[in-house]
């Protein structure tokens, strides 16, 4: 859920309620939709953009947009971003336990490392951590979470009246952590929750990012715009997992553009690249290429020889690659990239009908490409809306997904 929409110019299109992004009958609105339509979990990205003038930059922190979430959903999942590069282990720690209690074991959390120079200048730093310490610190950070999560035994709290006892301190475990990056003496302060530990995602898919992905997320939020190339990842990754005792589930994410026919799909795909701010899109693309292309025309050739090697990149890698990939195809003009990144920086872009859209889905997931999929409607709420009313059903009378909800726990929930 990134509000407005997934798309650069979702705040101007006609069908999107950008004036309530602060608004959390809003997120409610839509994190009931999605229930509504049995998805397993709503996911609350954060990001800090780095030009707020042409888009949309300022919406409710995620951590406490799950709490008010959790209170007025029912089934749905609920999962936010937080950075391992800014908070301390205990503080995450103890806000997942806590929401994990008050949403009844539905809570999730994206791991993210911070890639951003403009995010470090606002935490006491000046530069970013190089790209493999700021993995190193996020393992370092997860064995930490992860121990202070279990520094309760379930059976710890006893509330024995009659011995005056309310917990059985040799229940009660300290971390007593001492590493490169943190020292935690533990035990955490609330006790153990229904899930034991948040369901965990993680986006990065560098290599370090693949490595730190197998060690300790639960699932895997990919960019992948092929069958042949989605299945090669998710092969990839299972192999990982595997190799750590683990499994691991694979989302793709996925963009969907409804029409009652296929002109009228392509028709409001137009639409959206059509909006698009020409210097919010150079500008955003030459931070994360780390080259100014802010003088290039957009029927100019994209210029490549002005890219930087990929080891000189120390934010998003993942997204460098994808457009360094397209820039290098013959004939490719910055309008190009420009309108291959408005639509969610490369995830795969389907725009057709209902019955289009699920022959995607099915044929991602029945050729191995896919687990499931991290819908990403271009505009809220709009695109959920048409995702939900008539995309799912026609997966459920497929048999390719859920008609009632099941497990409570979330976790459960993507075994």
């Amino acid at each position: 859920m990134l509000l407005p929409g997934h798309h650069d110019s979702a705040w101007l299109h006609p069908g999107c309620e950008s004036a309530r992004v602060t608004d959390i009958d809003y997120y409610l609105e839509i994190a009931r939709s999605a229930e509504q339509g049995m998805l397993d979990s709503v996911f609350i990205a954060d990001a800090l953009w780095h030009k707020p003038r042409s888009n949309y930059c300022a919406g409710l922190e995620p951590l406490t947009v799950l709490s008010s979430l959790a209170l007025g959903t029912e089934h749905i999942g609920l999962i936010a971003t937080a950075s391992t590069s800014y908070y301390e282990p205990f503080h995450l720690a103890r806000m997942f336990a806590s929401l994990d209690h008050i949403s009844g074991g539905r809570v999730g959390w994206n791991i993210v490392v911070s890639n951003s120079v403009n995010e470090a200048r606002n935490f006491n730093r000046s530069a970013m951590l190089p790209h493999q310490q700021r993995y190193d610190r996020a393992d370092e950070f997860l064995t930490v979470a992860n121990r202070l999560w279990e520094s309760w035994d379930e059976d710890a709290v006893i509330r024995d009246r009659a011995s005056g006892h309310y917990t059985d301190p040799d229940r009660i475990h300290r971390v007593d952590h001492q590493g490169e990056y943190f020292k935690v003496r533990g035990p955490l302060n609330i006790q153990r929750s229904p899930q034991s530990r948040p369901f965990l995602v993680q986006a990065g898919a560098s290599e370090a990012g693949r490595s730190f992905a197998a060690r300790h997320a639960d699932a895997v939020f990919t960019v992948q715009e092929n069958v042949r190339d989605g299945a090669r990842f998710r092969t990839e990754m299972r192999r990982r997992a595997a190799a750590n005792g683990r499994t691991v589930k694979v989302l793709p994410g996925l963009i969907p553009i409804v029409g009652s026919t296929q002109a009228e799909a392509d028709a409001k795909k137009h639409e959206l690249t059509g909006m698009q701010a020409v210097d919010y899109a150079l500008e955003h693309i030459s931070m994360m290429l780390n080259v100014d292309i802010t003088d290039c025309p957009v029927d100019a050739p994209f210029p490549v020889e002005r890219l930087p090697p990929a080891d000189s990149i120390q934010g998003n890698r993942t997204t460098y690659e994808l457009i360094t990939g397209l820039a290098r195809r013959e004939g490719t003009t910055v309008g190009d990239i420009i309108a291959h990144q408005g639509f969610g920086r490369g995830h795969l872009v389907v725009a057709g009908t209902p019955e289009r859209i699920a022959d995607v889905i099915e044929t991602w997931v029945r050729e191995g490409a896919a687990d499931g999929f991290n819908v990403m409607p271009a505009v809220f709420p709009v695109g959920l809306t048409d995702f939900v009313s008539e995309v799912v059903p026609l997966l459920q009378k497929r048999g390719l997904f859920r008609t009632e909800y099941g497990e409570t726990l979330l976790r459960r929930r993507y075994e």
